[in-house]
């Protein structure tokens, strides 16, 4: 595994961290620790760095399984990157595999009558109901991409 981290994350100095490491489900635990660090360097609140664990959780676990193919020879890729202002903290992590990617908008609606029995294919819908923005898109020299951001909740507007 390979990391890389250029001092404190602090919202008024933006920093990014970045992990590099092999499809193993051994490392799902590890992001989780380091998502919680940088969130509380950063100012989330518990409940939102709940909500980033589980989404980044979520990620890793799928860029190894349906990305990767479980294929411990390609890798997966974490960059957190802190931003947004003092009284407005933000966290952008990208989640990046090295498979063959897909097309999402070809993603099945989870909540669809002939969907809700699945046992899989809710993973993107329960990030974009924890996370505040989602991006997803197919990397051009192959794998998949995920972009997502949490921002803390004002003190004076909590439901910012």
């Amino acid at each position: 595994m390979g990391w890389y981290s250029v001092g404190p994350m602090t919202v008024t100095h933006p920093r990014m961290l970045r992990l590099e490491f092999s499809s193993v489900f051994d490392m799902v635990d590890f992001v989780q620790v380091v998502s919680d660090h940088v969130g509380r360097e950063i100012g989330l609140d518990e409940d939102a760095m709940h909500w980033v664990g589980v989404a980044i959780r979520e990620c890793v676990i799928n860029a190894i399984k349906h990305g990767n193919q479980n294929d411990a020879a390609k890798r997966v890729f974490v960059e957190f990157t802190s931003g947004g202002s003092r009284d407005l903290p933000e966290l952008t992590i990208s989640v990046r595999d090295q498979g063959d990617g897909f097309d999402p908008d070809t993603l099945a609606d989870p909540l669809a009558p002939e969907n809700l029995l699945k046992s899989s294919g809710r993973g993107i819908f329960l990030i974009r109901s924890f996370m505040d923005d989602v991006r997803l898109t197919r990397v051009p020299d192959g794998g998949m991409e995920i972009r997502m951001t949490k921002r803390a909740q004002s003190p004076a507007n909590p439901t910012a």
